[in-house]
């Protein structure tokens, strides 16, 4: 059995959450948000189509296509059993059910989970104006509030803005639940957040699993973790079913790459290189993510760990680059006027070993995001291999 698709746009959430209502009761057709400014016929879906959007199977609530941060944009098949049983294990987690302030692009899974979690809570949430983050907005918002419990999501660079000034803290210490995820959250900062005594959850993730479903390296009730020739996999209620190539049908090659069948069971390998202590994860950067300089591999995101921990650079962007002597190497990007290439090198030999050391940094007025919130690491490393960076 099938269900139509509906494309709804994720600029207008509180209607985007009404159409959620429809395709998670299966009342209405299931949902496909739409990034601010694009039309349904501009979707690739809707392509092989005429511009109408294909069928889907009856159990799909959404099709999120995701942002493509690391490697081709695919579009997420997502069951109304994978979007309600993460909703349930992240109230289980942040103490109930309560009312959220939406921060993220609705088009997004995190974004569309704070939808999906305000449905099953039955509130209403409070939606932050479109376009660029704006603290202040946040700050005012914040104080409208009038849930028993109170939440938000947010990326890393959000928070870092709000924890600039007095205002934002404040207005952070009004959440009960403070989501944050999309990438790792530097050390200083998560330091700070306890000092603080802000109530973060670091989240871990994907699109795959219909949001974050590891909570401060801890797994979320029904979701379990393993890992296979030092790769994370998940499996649990809250996987998605797969992908679907542009022509509607099912993305079978896409698919089997990225879900795998084992003890009865599916699970989503992520491409991230972990370890698990006493069940708690340890994310140590994409499998892919690696490059080879001098002969020796170098992890990108091992070497970005050690930088953002220096002073400073808790926002430094660490992208490859070509060089005629070693192959590749390590290059900062970072907005901060200043940052000392020796330094920076030195810390980074020391943790990680000679070859992995940054060649270079540049420094950028600032660093390009996607709409996510997540720097755009290949609009970078672009950059960088076109020499349009200072």
């Amino acid at each position: 059995m099938t269900r139509s698709l509906a494309a709804t746009p994720a600029s207008e959430p509180l209607a985007l959450m009404d159409a959620m209502r429809g395709a998670l009761d299966r009342s209405g057709p299931a949902v496909l948000p739409l990034a601010p400014g694009a039309q349904p016929g501009d979707v690739a879906l809707a392509a092989h189509h005429g511009s109408e959007l294909p069928d889907v199977p009856h159990a799909t609530a959404a099709v999120v296509r995701t942002s493509g941060s690391t490697g081709v944009p695919k579009n997420v098949v997502l069951s109304c059993d994978a979007l309600l049983s993460s909703a349930s294990a992240s109230e289980s987690v942040m103490g109930g059910p309560g009312q959220w302030l939406l921060a993220l692009p609705a088009h997004y899974v995190a974004g569309l989970q704070v939808l999906v979690r305000s449905i099953a809570a039955g509130t209403t949430p409070l939606v932050l104006p479109p376009g660029h983050f704006d603290p202040a907005a946040f700050i005012d918002a914040s104080k409208q509030l009038t849930g028993d419990l109170r939440f938000t999501s947010l990326v890393p660079v959000q928070l870092m803005q709000l924890l600039q000034t007095r205002a934002g803290v404040t207005a952070l210490r009004r959440f009960d639940g403070i989501l944050v995820g999309g990438q790792a959250l530097p050390d200083p900062i998560r330091e700070r957040t306890e000092l603080l005594g802000l109530h973060v959850f670091r989240t871990y993730g994907a699109s795959e699993t219909a949001g974050g479903c590891v909570y401060n390296g801890r797994a979320l009730p029904g979701v379990e973790m393993n890992i296979v020739d030092g790769e994370l996999e998940l499996t649990g209620a809250m996987l998605s079913d797969g992908y679907l190539a542009d022509d509607g049908t099912l993305d079978a090659g896409r698919t089997g790459e990225s879900f795998v069948s084992r003890d009865a069971r599916r699970w989503y390998r992520t491409g991230d290189l972990a370890t698990i202590e006493n069940d708690v994860l340890t994310i140590l950067g994409r499998a892919d993510n690696v490059i080879v300089s001098g002969g020796i591999n170098v992890n990108l995101d091992r070497v970005e760990r050690v930088v953002r921990a220096l002073p400073g650079l808790d926002g430094a962007v660490v992208v490859p680059a070509s060089d005629d002597r070693w192959g590749q190497v390590p290059v900062v990007i970072t907005d901060v006027q200043g940052a000392r290439l020796d330094e920076i090198q030195d810390a980074v030999g020391t943790a990680l070993g000679k070859p992995a050391r940054p060649a270079r940094v540049v420094t950028v007025a600032s660093i390009p995001l996607l709409a996510s919130g997540k720097p755009d690491r290949q609009a970078l490393a672009r950059a960088v291999a076109e020499r349009t960076l200072a």
